[in-house]
């Protein structure tokens, strides 16, 4: 790889990490699991670098394959039981710290089904187009809108029964 492209993939993964790795947590509720799988997405895009259209659809692309490798994770069977533990350290604060009760969120998402799941994340969490959700997760559209509103309709009841709780 040229010194120039070496440069543009550094400039890119410091700006993605932090994007990527939260997407990872929203889908799979382990912070060390995402890091894992940011570091994997970013070793998967760094191999395609030189053959990427850095111009459209990076973002989406780096979306599409860190919501891949967390697929990929939990088929593992040592990836089966997970901690919820934060790490030490994060170089950026979490947005998701806003929500009041984010690890009830993160346990409800990590309830649903998984396709549901990376529906929801990508839409309402990665603010990506119904589009370019299609598009990461290599589905139509329309599977698009109807996993993410029954995502949606599970998050609701799942987050109802545990504020009445």
């Amino acid at each position: 790889m040229r010194r120039r492209d070496e440069a543009d993939f550094t400039e890119f993964a410091t700006a993605a990490i932090g994007r990527l790795r939260r997407t990872a947590y929203l889908m799979c509720g382990d912070w060390h699991r995402a890091e894992d799988a940011a570091q994997d997405a970013l070793v998967r895009i760094y191999r395609r670098w030189d053959k990427l259209n850095r111009l459209h659809g990076l973002n989406t692309y780096a979306h599409k394959v860190v919501v891949s490798v967390v697929l990929d994770q939990a088929k593992r069977p040592w990836r089966r039981e997970h901690s919820t533990a934060e790490p030490a350290e994060r170089p950026r604060p979490d947005e998701a710290a806003t929500i009041d009760n984010r690890q009830l969120v993160v346990a409800a998402l990590a309830a649903i089904p998984a396709g549901q799941r990376a529906c929801v994340v990508l839409r309402h969490y990665a603010d990506l187009s119904i589009e370019e959700t299609a598009q990461v997760l290599g589905v139509s559209t329309g599977t698009v809108k109807s996993q993410t509103s029954r995502g949606l309709i599970q998050l609701r009841e799942l987050l109802g029964e545990r504020a009445a709780s």
